[in-house]
């Protein structure tokens, strides 16, 4: 699905929100050779149980210039209640292709996707600390306080653990007329907490 609205420019379009089973093969192999030399030895694709979905930033020979994943997963919080959250994960540019901004324009992109998607409540993510101005630039915030706890409840891994050095950061739905209140109350409930998020063993933390 292309992106409505995206300015394609001289690197082609931004394909986005596509089911990673539905990519074709050909993308499929250049997502997955793009990870690999991003994070060597790790396997590639992501847990099906987190319907993740590839939003793709095409060069002008339609090869894959950048990509990400949207994870998907509820998260329910001590006060009982329920959230749809989405993560970014796996945010990769093409290594002679950096430097140009695409990475930028494809989170940016990623964003307007969850903030158009009634599916979901929140985006919510970690990265390493000084990759946090890139992404506030997309339109994400840091969230004071917030500790994503990922893995599992036997085998948990926070982003506070020893070694780490990860921020937390959010996005909240608001465009419709009651959405704006509904926004601040989630942000409420994601701030300066320890959150549950468990995505289980294979995308331990997003």
């Amino acid at each position: 699905m292309r992106i409505e609205g995206a300015d394609e420019g001289p690197v082609g379009a931004i394909e986005g929100a596509i089911e990673y089973e539905a990519l074709p093969s050909g993308l499929a192999e250049q997502v997955a050779a793009l990870e690999a030399q991003a994070w060597p030895g790790s396997s590639p694709g992501h847990d099906p149980a987190l319907a993740p979905r590839a939003v793709l930033l095409l060069d002008a020979d339609g090869r894959v210039a950048a990509s990400l994943a949207l994870l998907h997963k509820p998260v329910r919080l001590a006060d009982g209640r329920t959230y749809r959250a989405a993560g970014l994960s796996g945010v990769v540019t093409r290594a002679d292709v950096r430097g140009r901004g695409y990475g930028g324009r494809l989170v940016a992109a990623a964003r307007a996707l969850l903030a158009a998607d009634p599916g979901v409540d929140l985006a919510l993510f970690s990265c390493d600390r000084e990759l946090v101005p890139f992404y506030e630039a997309a339109g994400f915030e840091v969230l004071p306080g917030t500790v994503l706890v990922g893995g599992t409840p036997a085998d948990p891994l926070a982003t506070d653990a020893p070694g780490l050095d990860k921020t937390v950061l959010g996005a909240f739905r608001t465009g419709a007329a009651d959405d704006e209140g509904r926004a601040d109350r989630v942000r409420a409930a994601f701030t300066g907490i320890r959150v549950p998020l468990y995505p289980g063993t294979i995308d331990r933390l997003w």
